[in-house]
């Protein structure tokens, strides 16, 4: 069989005019059987009932199955992935596709189950082969966006991400979509067409990050002593990591800028990823409760104004 007999080709006008036409003819011969003969007719339709009821509970027991069997596979897909050690990301993206497959499959038996030409049904897709692509076309653009994220990698599972205006973990990625959980435990959904198109801001990609405070100070202030005082802050945190960790500097303090009302300084220190919040709130309550205790003041907004006469 060649590839050509194994397209459907949709039904002409001659073929639907003909099955039309044997429609009619059996409900015509129906009728006279219904009106010769009653109690025949009613136990031929009782018999194509009965026939068709059976379909029924078959297609329903074969849905029933076959819904629990995909399932199993699923669950098996994802102990497969953990005894491997796959990639979170690449799991759950091959064993959504797995599931969306399997049911496709389960779906068309099921209607063939109850005696519907599947066939039939595929020469119609086709005929509406446009119409079904141009509705469509959104979700297969998100389906190659989740290819392009796949190969790329530009995030995974557990990652922490900004992403078109969200910032969240990473919680799973389907074929089409990945899920954020944001920080105040809401679920957001993003299409992988606009995801992949867009920026993405990966703060857990490395291992390290830097962190930075400005504080502002009056005018007059020892810029060296100021200097001195914040990177003694810093080192007293063991959190803040040195030169000899891979990726990682030491901490640095100076002057940052001129301001109309004060003098910034920076300190900037790196941290692990997962110490960073921590650490950046706890630099924060070490410097406002200890540089006013070294005698350095926090300014307040200044104005000078000249008057003449």
């Amino acid at each position: 069989m060649t590839l050509l007999q194994t397209i459907p080709i949709v039904p002409s006008a001659d073929e639907i005019s003909s099955k039309v036409d044997s429609a009619r003819i059996a409900a015509a011969d129906f009728a006279t059987t219904l009106s010769t003969d009653p109690s025949a007719a009613l136990h031929k339709l009782g018999q194509d009932a009965i026939h068709f009821g059976i379909k029924v509970l078959i297609a329903i027991l074969i849905y029933i199955v076959g819904a629990w069997l995909i399932k199993i596979v699923k669950k098996s897909l994802v102990k497969y992935f953990e005894k491997r050690k796959t990639d979170k990301t690449v799991a759950s993206f091959v064993t959504s596709f797995a599931s969306v497959l399997l049911t496709i499959m389960l779906a068309i038996l099921v209607i063939s189950t109850l005696g519907v030409n599947t066939t039939s049904v595929a020469a119609l897709l086709a005929g509406g082969g446009v119409a079904i692509g141009m509705a469509l076309s959104g979700t297969l653009q998100n389906f190659s966006g989740g290819l392009i994220l796949l190969a790329f990698k530009p995030f995974k599972v557990g990652d922490f991400i900004e992403a078109q205006g969200y910032a969240g973990t990473v919680m799973e990625m389907s074929i089409v979509s990945t899920r954020l959980n944001l920080p105040d435990n809401r679920s957001v959904v993003i299409p992988h067409g606009t995801l992949a198109n867009g920026n993405i801001n990966n703060y857990t990609r490395n291992p390290v990050r830097r962190l930075e405070w400005k504080v502002a100070l009056e005018y007059g202030t020892d810029a060296a002593a100021c200097e001195a005082k914040l990177l003694e802050i810093a080192k007293t945190d063991p959190r803040i990591l040195d030169s000899s960790t891979p990726g990682a500097a030491a901490p640095m303090a100076a002057l940052f800028s001129l301001d109309d009302s004060s003098v910034t300084f920076v300190l900037r220190g790196w941290v692990r990823g997962a110490d960073y919040w921590d650490v950046y709130f706890a630099i924060n309550d070490a410097i406002y409760k200890q540089l006013p205790e070294s005698g350095f003041s926090f300014p307040f907004p200044q104005l000078d104004v000249h008057v003449r006469q």
